[in-house]
């Protein structure tokens, strides 16, 4: 199970660096736009995330 964590913090990284890799202006945008958001709105965007990362955990288990 250490191995899968491990494989699955290291896919999140390099899925996280593409964006600023790619396009550093677009992902400056981003982060300007969640800045200007409410705390309400940025944790249903977390929330979300969660629950889509749960269910595609959930159906390839």
């Amino acid at each position: 199970m250490g191995t899968t964590l491990m494989l699955a913090l290291g896919l999140m990284l390099v899925l996280e660096g593409l964006l600023p890799f790619i396009s550093p202006s677009a992902w400056r945008q981003v982060f300007r736009q969640a800045i200007s958001m409410r705390d309400g709105q940025l944790r249903f965007i977390g929330l979300g995330s969660i629950g889509l990362g749960l269910l595609i955990m959930l159906f390839l288990r």
